[in-house]
This record gives structure tokens, sequence and C-alpha cells, in this order.
């Protein structure tokens, strides 16, 4: 029995370990050669969103945790009522019911069975967790990270496939899938220049979405997409939802829909390895952020940046010449995560306001400074600034209003970072059933056909909570995988 994957990421991996633990000898196919390998997994921080009841729960997973650091910090607990409806809420309630029952009840024990498989998790106290008083607490359902983030999970998936003797194949880029009546029995694939005919008894298409295609992205995403930054692997174009959908799969989900973030403005055209994730720039909920015009253009606190960042990209990209600049003052300084002190940042600073709406590249800056002291002016004191919570200082008097969070931007120096919008990955995908398998335009399984990761649509629409693509990826491919050895075997 013989079951090919095809990619090489967070979800592939997954697959390919639930394949090889039902019996099946694995193949996987990586388009890209092994030093740009791994997907868009590569290029995350790592976090994974799961419930769990407390902190015994994750002991279980961080078997490292010590009892001083469980002292020292409020972990909380993230119930699966509290997935449930932060998935509800964030999608507009779109999110396909069974498709996130799988995800939101299979969450903690996928993890563990990553866990007991050799990755290894820590938590992610530098971008999740403030200290208050002595003491760590936890915000946004999000408290776990894999070790060596994006990076480190892809070496660990590595190992893991190594010592359980699944095939790697890199520089293989799978062109279409052999299929008939009797549904898939191989893969196209084109490997060091020549193309093969690689039979199997089932594939698992795992190969992301469609972000780093800019002519798929104009036409699915809309005019001006072609403008985004790709934040991460630069061979994700598409080419597993276009073998599925030409023998007849379903598109389903958010087509036009897609994960997009404040990226740093002058980023290259694709992901930078050597970077990582740290072109991002997520602690706007701390400060403003002001278009070409000098104008404010979101609520920077309409909620933790967890639930807000993966559809704030889109609104960057929706401003006069795509950008946008991040304003902080020294209160929240020390506030600002890991990413803002990179070498590769576009960063002005100034003492006093004037100067620094000034130095604000290509921004209307009589507006931008007017627009400053407005905020200012409106900013409330009857509530104590708490970035643990949902603190409620805000400013109304203003358009658009700062619902949590709002501090004056008073206190110098100042700082401002100029962004633009990065794609993380597409929302469209392919329709699968419960056990992974490709459902055709009719909605019958298309046998030896199944999905995971970025490619399967209907789970998120519009935004999605930070955290849960990794996760839906291990979900989805632990399915996958386990279902298509089965079913290869039948």
């Amino acid at each position: 029995m013989r079951v090919i994957v095809v990619g090489g990421g967070n979800a592939a991996f997954a697959a390919a370990a639930a394949a090889r633990e039902g019996g099946a000898e694995v193949t996987v196919l990586e388009r890209a050669p092994k030093a740009e390998a791994g997907g868009n997994s590569r290029f995350t921080a790592g976090a994974m969103r799961l419930a769990y009841s407390g902190v015994e729960d994750l002991r279980r997973l961080m078997p490292d945790l010590t009892d001083e650091e469980v002292a020292r910090t409020d972990f909380g607990a993230y119930a699966e009522e509290q997935f449930f409806e932060d998935m509800g809420r964030v999608t507009e309630y779109r999110t396909d019911p069974e498709l996130c029952e799988l995800l939101v009840r299979r969450s903690r024990p996928t993890l563990f069975w990553m866990a007991e498989k050799g990755v290894r998790f820590a938590p992610i106290w530098g971008r999740q967790a403030f200290q208050v008083d002595g003491r760590f607490k936890f915000w946004g359902g999000l408290t776990v990270e894999a070790w060596g983030g994006g990076p480190g999970l892809v070496d660990a998936w590595t190992g893991i496939a190594v010592r359980e003797g699944i095939q790697v194949r890199y520089g293989a880029r799978a062109l279409s899938l052999i299929a008939g009546d009797d549904g898939v029995r191989g893969v196209r694939a084109r490997i060091e220049g020549r193309t093969h005919e690689l039979a199997a008894d089932a594939v698992v298409l795992a190969a992301g979405g469609f972000q780093a295609n800019a002519e798929w992205r104009t036409r699915y995403l809309g005019p001006g997409w072609d403008l985004a930054k790709v934040r991460g692997s630069r061979f994700n174009t598409g080419d597993g939802l276009k073998m599925a959908l030409e023998i007849g799969a379903m598109p389903y989900g958010h087509w036009s829909g897609c994960h997009a973030v404040g990226w740093e403005r002058n980023a290259p055209e694709f992901g930078d390895l050597t970077v990582g994730d740290g072109f991002q720039k997520h602690s706007y909920p701390f400060g403003i952020m002001l278009n070409a015009r000098g104008e404010r253009f979101v609520d920077e606190g309409a909620d933790f940046r967890n639930y807000t960042y993966a559809k704030y990209g889109r609104e960057i990209l929706a401003q006069p010449r795509q950008f946008a600049w991040q304003v902080f003052d020294a209160k929240t300084r020390h506030l600002l995560r890991d990413e803002y002190r990179i070498r590769q940042v576009t960063k002005v600073t100034a003492d006093t306001l004037e100067a620094l709406v000034e130095k604000l590249e290509d921004v209307d800056a009589v507006r931008a400074l007017d627009t400053i002291r407005a905020f200012n002016g409106a900013v409330g004191a009857d509530v104590s600034f708490d970035p643990n919570v949902k603190d409620g200082k805000a400013a109304r008097a203003v358009s658009p209003p700062k619902s949590n969070w709002a501090q004056a931007i008073d206190t110098p120096p100042f700082e401002a970072y100029a962004v633009t919008c990065g794609i993380t990955f597409t929302f469209g995908g392919v329709r699968i059933d419960r056990s992974g398998r490709v459902l055709d335009v009719d909605l019958a399984p298309i046998p030896g056909l199944y999905a995971a990761g970025e490619m399967v649509g209907g789970l998120f629409w519009h935004n999605y909570p930070g955290g849960t693509g990794l996760t839906a990826g291990a979900v989805f491919g632990k399915i996958a995988g386990a279902s298509a050895a089965q079913d290869g075997a039948a």
C-alpha cells in the first residue's frame, strides 16, 4: 500500500506520519529544494491554538515546564466553547460547522499525538503574555508554540519522517493527478528536470494555497492584490488546487478571502528565511496607524491583535499607495514585539510630534499632526491601561474610534514604522468530508484523493483566530493521512 503526499509543510508531514502509522509506504513530494523546504510552515512563528482545561494539560504537552515557571505564570484555560465562539465570531459565523467541530475537538489530542511523535512545544511568553506585578498573564486563548518556531516545527517533522522511513523527495513538483473512472491512482511529477508517473493507492494534497501566484490573487481576491507582498514560500502557487479542480473537485470556502497582515513596507517580494516572520508588525493595538492622507482608518484596539491582525492587512492594502505608518510613544515602547527590533525595518524617531510627522515618508504631515492631536484629545482618562485584558480604555470622539488600549501619543521619544500588506495564505480550497476525502462537484468522494492544510476550504472566512492555521494543518493532515492508509488498504 502506497500513499503519496503532495507538499512539505506541517499538514503534509502530519498526513505522512499518520499514513505511515497506518501501515502505508509513504512518499512526500516537496516542490521546493531542501534549502527552502517546509512551505509556509517554515515562515511562521509556530503558534498553535488548542482547547485545554488548565495548566495540567499544558504540562502534559510541555513536560519541561518547571514548578517555578508555572508559579509565575497565569496560563488560564481555553475551553472548547471559547474556541467555538472565537471561530464563529471572527469568521462572521460562516465557518463550516463540521470542519470547525473537528478542528476544535481534535486540537488537543492532535497536539498530544505530535508531542508523542517527537515535536516539542513551549509557552509563547515573549508574544502572548505581559508581565504585571511579577506574574505573566496569557491572553487571547493562545499559549503554545512549536519549539524553535516554524523552522523548528519543520525540522522536527523532517526528523520524524527520517526515523519512520518516510521518503521525502525535494525539488519534486507535482504536475497533475493520475485519475480515471476508479479515482486517483498516482501523481505526475517533475523531479530533477524529468517527468515521472508515480503510482499510489491514495494521494493526499497538502500543497498550500495560491498566495504566491500574482495572477490567481488578482483573479480571485480582486484588483490590487498583485501588489501585496508574500509573507512565506514562493512555491505556493496553487498547484495542488489546480490538480484537484482539473479532475472535478468541488471548490469551497472563501475564494475571495485570505489571511493578510501588516508587513514591513520594504520587505522583499517573497518571504526571507533569514528573517522569517520578523517582517510582521503586530503591536498596533498599543499605538495608532496613519495612511498617506495622514488619517486613521481602523480601530486599532477592536480586539486582541490575534483576532484582528489577519484581516488588517487587507485594510492596509486598500489605503492610498498600499501602506501605513504605525505610531507609538515612549509609554508603550516596552510592549512592542521583538519584530520591531530587527535590522531590516523602516523606522523613524523624533522628540516632538511636529518633527515625527515630517519624517513620515509619503504622508500628509499637516493632516497627520491634526489626526494625532485629535486622537490625543479623545482619549478617556476614566479607565486604567491594561495590556492583558480588553481594558475599555477608549478614544470614542474620533472616527474610527479606538475601543481598547487608547493612550495619548504624548511622551517622547516618538517612533513610527512603515508597513504594507503581507499575504499569508488564501482561504479558498476544495471541499472535504469528515474523513479528509476530497468531494467532487456532485458532493461524492473522489476515490483515492484527500486534502489537508491550506487546501481545505470552508474553515476560515474573512479572518481567523491566531495560531489556528498550524493546528488545522495538523488536525486535518492527521485525519487525511489515516484515512488514506485505511482506504488504500481496503
